[in-house]
Order: structure tokens, then sequence, then C-alpha cells
């Protein structure tokens, strides 16, 4: 096997060889000439710089027309603008207290599966994503400052808080009731 890897091996540098040799055989004279000739025939193009445009001063003339830097109409729009932005509704959400967990689902992925008593007091638990959370009267729910304001064996009644078309804020019940399917699922296991 090493006597057919040889001549394969001196065909390969036999090529080398010649192309190399092939290389070096033109002179550094012919190309040094080629690039003169081409510097020769090479003219920079430079296109003139257009005139410049005649300026025309503008002069305020329009006397009768209110003037748009005048004090008196700066204070006039920020007054508008405060009492635009003045809400007369006193409904606001607590934007400073701390989220609960069942604030981050909007209403339409909670599900009622159930309801326990504890305390006196009903307790819905809610199915969110997969897991089961206890809710309280007082706890939040929904992605719209939903407060649980009463809990029966069949829903939960809540109170949100949403912008209206003016941008102010406004009160919407909503409930969550109670779902038989999940419920009859629940009592098959």
């Amino acid at each position: 096997m090493s006597s057919f890897v040889e001549p394969k091996r001196a065909l390969a540098l036999l090529v080398a060889t010649a192309s190399l040799t092939a290389c070096g055989g033109g002179s550094e004279a012919e190309l040094r000439a080629w690039m003169d000739d081409t510097r020769k025939a090479m003219r920079p193009t430079t296109q003139p710089v257009p005139e410049p445009k005649q300026f025309a001063p503008f002069t305020y003339e329009a006397r009768t027309i209110i003037d748009p830097f005048d004090q008196q109409k700066m204070v006039l729009a920020v007054a508008r603008q405060a009492q635009t932005t003045a809400s007369t509704s006193t409904i606001r959400p607590d934007l400073d207290r701390r989220r609960e967990a069942l604030e981050g689902f909007p209403l339409d992925q909670l599900k009622m599966v159930g309801t326990l008593r504890q305390q006196g007091n009903n307790v819905a638990l809610i199915d969110a994503a997969g897991q089961t959370f206890m809710v309280r009267a007082g706890n939040y729910m929904g992605q719209n400052f939903g407060l649980v304001t009463k809990i029966s064996e069949t829903e939960v009644d809540l109170k949100e808080i949403v912008q209206d078309a003016a941008g102010e804020w406004v009160e919407r019940p909503s409930k969550l009731e109670l779902q038989e399917a999940a419920a009859r699922q629940g009592s098959k296991r």
C-alpha cells in the first residue's frame, strides 16, 4: 500500500512546483507599467457644489392673530391641561399595595371549583393554571384590581376598578361562578 501512496505524493509535489514556477514567471516591470497606465487613464470626477439658496426672512405681520409666544396664552394652556387631568372621581386603585398571586391572571382564566367554611366564613377555592388558591373576602384577584366583596357557595362577587373611555376610574361589579363540570370531575376522583 505504501508503493501506491508514493506516486500520488510525487505527482502532488510536481503540480505544486509547476504552479509556483508559473506565478513567479512575470516581471515586476510589467506590473509597474500597467499600474502607471491605469493611473494616467483615471480622471477624478467631481460635481460642482450647488449655489446656496437665497434666504428670505419672515416677518410676522398677523397682528390680529394671537401671538404664539404670549405669556397669557401659556398660562391658559397649562390651566386647561390641569383642568382636564383633574378627576372628579374619588375612585382610584391602590397602586402602592402589594399585588396578590391571583392578580396576575385575567378573570376569565380563573375558575371557582368549590368552597370551604373556616371560622364561620366562606372561603372560595379558585383554580388558576392548574393550581388551587384559597380566597377570602377582602382578597384581590384578576387584572382589574378586583376586590372580593362576598363569597357564597356558588359564586364570588368582585368589585373591579377600571378606566372608562374618558380615562376616569369607575367601579364595575363582576362575579366568578362555580364551575359545575369541574366540581363533578373533582367528586369522581
